[in-house]
């Protein structure tokens, strides 16, 4: 068996070659094996939710079936955002969180994210243990019976628990903040919209009605167009954009302009840092992170460290030094105080917060930083390591760094969860960028044609 993990769990085509129920159930029982530690006296608990997408239904069924044979009891939280589950999951004292989910991916997609006691995301070392649990069968023999076998029960008001909780977390009411909200037909269709007016602000939100097979589609974080038109359709201040599970926030100013990951993150830097509350005046980011970030951080006085892709880094590095703010350009942020994972609607407001106490639009915040042009061509490929890891490759790569000096870098990574390596270029120029991105990236498509 190949690796089954990726940079954020399982993912791939719902009942397809992979991710089939089958599947679901053995990584279940598996996990419950691995991560619930054996006690006569103690009946584990595992809290499972998913996204809206129409296979979550049949996943959710053999997870609680595969959950409920090793012994553990089950709470079904049904659709919920992904760091609703990450905190229900803590604030249950459960053993085990199972998120059914594909983030951003299209509707015919799904995952399985795993979390541990307290919320945490997996460390490798445990996704390897399952993995190899998995390959050896364990989880065929030994299964409880009778009054071992595990139970399942509904919460109906995880949503409300959740709210209660982002609210409480918001530093500074919304007030006077008209904002458009893209739901992406998602996880958090009712939750984000419902929290933000709490806060105070006024919300006008859009892709809001999922029926299972419009998630993320031509919507949400990974399609702008829908809410920049909206912004400016209604005069609002601002537009906000999450994905499928809400573990990322984007947004756009009143004229429609785009703020991405590294603009956000440099903001909530900047006003933690005027509120004593960035730790160390430290940001965690990662390597795809825009040099300009690196470079407004500096002139701001705080230290940038950077990761490997990967929101599970980005928390490791967080909790290795205590440090209170991280993300990605992809609109994953983390703030560790209120949040084990990335959360899009905490950080939306979080976001708006900054706007509301500072007085200052959204655009007035994001000048601070100045990007370099960046390209990114995803390129589809039928061996992603290989076709990143080709000796043509690595020379297009070799021969753009030596062009570009200390203007610019290439970075050339394959997907954690699709089969794409992702080629990005940041240059002087944009028309710089696109060109040696392109030729890179004809190298990856001769490697390892899709």
């Amino acid at each position: 068996m190949g690796r089954l993990f990726g940079t954020d769990g399982i993912r791939g085509l719902a009942n397809g070659d992979v991710l089939t129920p089958e599947l679901a159930l053995s990584v279940a029982v598996a996990a419950a094996r691995v991560l619930i530690e054996s006690d006569a006296s103690h009946q584990p608990l595992a809290i499972v939710g998913r996204d809206p997408r129409a296979s979550g239904e049949m996943l959710e069924a053999a997870v609680v079936a595969g959950l409920t044979s090793a012994g553990a009891n089950v709470v079904r939280v049904g659709v919920l955002p992904t760091p609703a589950v990450a905190y229900l999951v803590g604030q249950a004292g459960a053993d085990l969180g199972v998120m059914l989910s594909a983030s951003h991916n299209p509707m015919p997609d799904n995952g399985i994210k795993l979390f541990a006691p307290g919320g945490q995301k997996l460390p490798d070392e445990l996704e390897e243990k399952i993995e190899k649990a998995i390959a050896d069968g364990h989880g065929l023999v030994g299964r409880p019976t009778g009054a071992g076998v595990g139970r399942v029960h509904d919460l109906l008001d995880g949503a409300e628990h959740y709210i209660k909780h982002l609210l409480e977390a918001t530093p500074h009411p919304l007030n006077g903040v008209k904002v458009v909200v893209d739901c992406a037909n998602g996880a958090a269709s009712e939750v984000g919209p419902t929290a933000y007016e709490e806060a105070g602000a006024e919300v006008i939100k859009i892709h809001a009605e999922p029926d299972g097979l419009n998630i993320n589609d031509n919507c949400g974080s990974t399609h702008l167009e829908a809410v920049r038109e909206a912004v400016l359709e209604h005069g609002a201040d601002l537009g906000l954009a999450h994905d499928g599970d809400a573990d990322r926030c984007l947004a756009v100013t009143a004229a429609g302009d785009v703020v991405d990951g590294d603009e956000i993150m440099a903001i909530l830097a900047l006003a933690m840092r005027d509120a004593g509350t960035l730790t160390d005046d430290t940001l965690v980011a990662t390597v795809m992170s825009n040099l300009g970030l690196r470079l407004a951080m500096k002139q701001a006085g705080i230290r940038l460290l950077e990761t490997k892709v990967g929101d599970r880094y980005v928390l490791e590095e967080l909790a290795s030094g205590g440090f209170a703010l991280g993300g990605e350009q992809s609109g994953h942020i983390v703030m560790p105080a209120y949040a084990t994972t990335g959360d899009g609607v905490l950080t939306g407001l979080h976001l708006m917060a900054t706007i509301a106490s500072s007085g200052k639009s959204l655009a007035d915040l994001a000048s601070v930083l100045h990007k370099l042009p960046q390209v990114l061509i995803n390129v589809p490929v039928k061996d992603r390591q290989a076709g990143a890891a080709a000796p043509t490759v690595q020379a297009a790569v070799a021969l753009a760094e030596n062009e570009l000096g200390e203007t610019g870098r290439v970075l050339l990574r394959p997907s954690g969860t699709e089969h794409l390596v992702r080629v990005m270029v940041e240059a002087a120029t944009e028309d710089q960028a696109r060109t040696i991105a392109e030729r890179v990236a004809d190298e990856v498509r001769t490697a390892s044609p899709a």
